[in-house]
């Protein structure tokens, strides 16, 4: 288990508003599902684009960065280069995530401003980033992960911001090659490899594992690394024979990734079945059908497995490892702001008295009904199951916010 300082870590209200606003949107854009049309809905659909714009800028790249504030640090054993640039941060991607959607869904003229403000607050990220890790002598296989994360964000943002000036016709471009490397180099690229790296740190935490091997977590990184470098030239140069086998690569290094988790949960020590095992159980049982729904799509060929792979990819596996953490790191940070300074002066309550059990387990028993029936709904193409499943999405969402908010204000 890797040893985590609190000496280095950011103040509370620096690290709160990522996630408040991160579960928001994650509500926002559970409603927003209902204006989808799973009959007419196509890889370059309009409103799907927007949907998952304000999913992954407002929800889970929202969380990521709150988390990476709390942790870059924490992990590195280095305070932040300026940890005052997180004070920009948030509100530009805020900011540049409400536009990027009314440019979707409204007017695209309105992209290219979106475009450069995610940017410019992904930039001010990456810099601030790049400049506390240079601080570092001893470079771990985490940093080295986190460092890898940060380059294919680099990638992903550069050909996003070219897109949007594609969209209003400003300047030319393969439209379909320039998205093809927008989306693996964000969700794979980036997202994936920064779950892997977290992952590393947060479950052997949370789950008090050790003496487990790191060998399938770094060989599953380095496939990764691999197949979306591989996905970048084929998209530019035009090798589909190249790309088929980088997906191959994904769908091997996410089977490694898989495994690295089987070894650390049979190696911890925390045995209780928690509203957070529960969720990663979710989380991890998403990302299995979403690897065999991504396989059936390459043998079948039939477009609805792949709707149905993304879909569990990110309404299953990253909302439900992002929430599974949400329910630990929320109630510690709080704790560590009002309660640590009168730890030996009055009785502090424990992190898990500062969780509702019945709200979180209600909220999380709606999301299983929506997921399943979500999933099931995408593959026979039903717009009425599918409007049912979200009113158990919304629900789920909405006790969500209410629960995050409740341990906020815990007193």
């Amino acid at each position: 288990m890797i040893n985590i300082s609190q000496d280095f870590a950011p103040p509370f209200k620096l690290v709160i508003p990522y996630f408040i606003i991160g579960v928001i949107f994650y509500l926002l854009s559970s409603i927003y599902l209902f204006t989808l049309d799973l009959n007419t809905i196509s890889t370059n659909h309009l409103e799907l684009i927007a949907f998952v714009h304000i999913f992954l800028l407002g929800f889970v790249m929202m969380i990521i960065f709150g988390a990476m504030a709390q942790l870059i640090p924490v992990t590195l054993e280095v305070g932040h280069f300026s940890v005052e640039f997180y004070y920009l941060i948030y509100p530009l991607l805020l900011i540049g995530t409400i536009l990027m959607f009314f440019g979707f869904t409204y007017s695209l003229s309105i992209l290219p401003y979106a475009g450069l403000i995610v940017f410019l607050s992904m930039t001010i990220f990456l810099v601030e980033a790049i400049l506390t890790i240079k601080k570092v002598e001893n470079f771990t296989n985490v940093i080295k992960m986190i460092i890898v994360s940060k380059f294919f964000l680099f990638i992903g943002i550069i050909f996003g911001l070219l897109m949007t000036f594609s969209y209003t016709g400003q300047i030319a471009i393969d439209i379909s090659a320039f998205s093809k490397i927008h989306v693996f180099s964000i969700i794979f690229g980036y997202v994936m490899i920064t779950i892997m790296a977290l992952s590393i740190i947060l479950l052997p935490m949370f789950g008090l594992s050790h003496n487990f091997s790191q060998k399938p977590l770094n060989n599953a990184v380095i496939l990764m690394f691999v197949s979306i470098t591989l996905i970048i030239i084929s998209s530019l140069v035009g090798l589909n024979i190249v790309s088929k086998v980088a997906y191959i690569l994904v769908g091997l290094s996410i089977s490694m990734y898989i495994y690295q988790i089987v070894l650390i949960y049979k190696a911890r020590a925390r045995k209780a079945i928690d509203i957070y095992y529960k969720s990663l159980f979710l989380a991890f049982f998403c990302l299995v059908l979403a690897l065999l729904f991504a396989l059936s799509f390459i043998l079948f060929n039939k477009e609805v497995l792949l709707f149905a792979s993304f879909w569990l990819l990110i309404s299953g596996f990253f909302a439900y490892l992002i929430i599974a953490h949400l329910y630990k790191i929320v109630p510690f940070l709080v704790w560590f702001d009002k309660f640590s300074p009168l730890v030996g002066k009055q009785k502090v309550p424990l992190l898990t008295d500062m969780v509702n059990d019945k709200s979180a387990n209600f909220q999380f028993n709606f999301a299983v009904v929506a997921l399943i029936l979500s999933t099931f709904a995408i593959l026979i193409k039903s717009n009425s199951l599918f409007h049912i499943s979200l009113s158990f999405l919304c629900i789920s969402a909405l006790f969500l916010v209410i629960n995050i908010i409740n341990i906020i204000r815990y007193e």
